[in-house]
């Protein structure tokens, strides 16, 4: 069995794999597996979405940029979500861009079906809406949490997200990227990612993150962690796809 067969009838995906056979079977004639090369860009702001990616491994970043340069990342995608929400909402532009922050693959569709889909009413919209509720409501969390919070409960809530969206506690992160997501400069991220170093919560090496001890990170992260986390767990869960042969 081919991958891209194998990857269509096995969705890694799990928006994908939460839906109902039926829903589900329509959608696969309009889907392709794609790489996602590392810094490959999925949208840029103002531009129309053509295609919309249903990621499998691997992580995407949704910034917002500023006149100066500046970048402040206000979302991360895996295979919990899809990437491209805005053209479900009326809208085929944004104001944010998205690129692949973690090399990966996903299931990309035109945008035009998805669309069409969504319209139709029934599972897909259900679980579409509810997944832009809980996008709102990390958005939500994280601006709070950017006001309230130190950076070194911040980079630590942002390292947990990391892991739990790609399901591993080790990943390709450098601190001048960390910096750029957080909005904050590289000489912060270096002080708050040494304090968590020196405590034995995470290893940094070459490029690399480790976290080495979840639990202690978890009690340094402020409380935004666990909100968003089970936010999205309520919203979306992580259940079969039903009716499948």
């Amino acid at each position: 069995m081919s991958l891209e067969k194998n990857a269509v009838e096995q969705p890694v995906n799990k928006l994908l794999a939460a839906l109902p056979s039926s829903d589900y079977e329509r959608l696969v004639p309009h889907l392709k597996l794609v790489s996602l090369p590392i810094r490959q860009v999925i949208y840029e702001p103002g531009e129309p979405i053509t295609q919309v990616y249903f990621p499998q491994h691997g992580m995407v970043s949704v910034v917002t940029g500023m006149k100066d340069g500046s970048t402040v990342e206000v979302g991360i995608i895996s295979n919990e979500g899809i990437v491209g929400i805005p053209v479900i909402l009326g809208g085929k532009t944004t104001t944010t861009k998205a690129f692949v922050q973690v090399a990966g693959t996903a299931m990309r569709m035109d945008a035009d079906v998805l669309r069409t889909e969504f319209d139709r009413g029934g599972a897909i919209q259900k679980l579409l809406l509810r997944y832009v509720q809980a996008l709102y409501s990390e958005l939500a969390q994280a601006a709070a949490c950017n006001r309230l919070h130190t950076l070194e409960e911040r980079l630590a809530r942002w390292l947990l997200t990391v892991s739990d969206r790609l399901e591993s506690e080790d990943f390709p992160l450098t601190q001048e990227f960390i910096s750029q997501m957080l909005g904050v400069r590289r000489s912060g991220v270096t002080v708050a990612a040494s304090t968590l170093s020196r405590a034995g919560m995470i290893r940094y090496q070459r490029g690399h993150i480790s976290i080495v001890k979840r639990e202690d990170l978890e009690a340094s992260s402020c409380e935004c962690h666990q909100v968003i986390r089970s936010e999205f767990a309520r919203l979306l869960g992580n259940q079969p796809r039903r009716d499948r042969r």
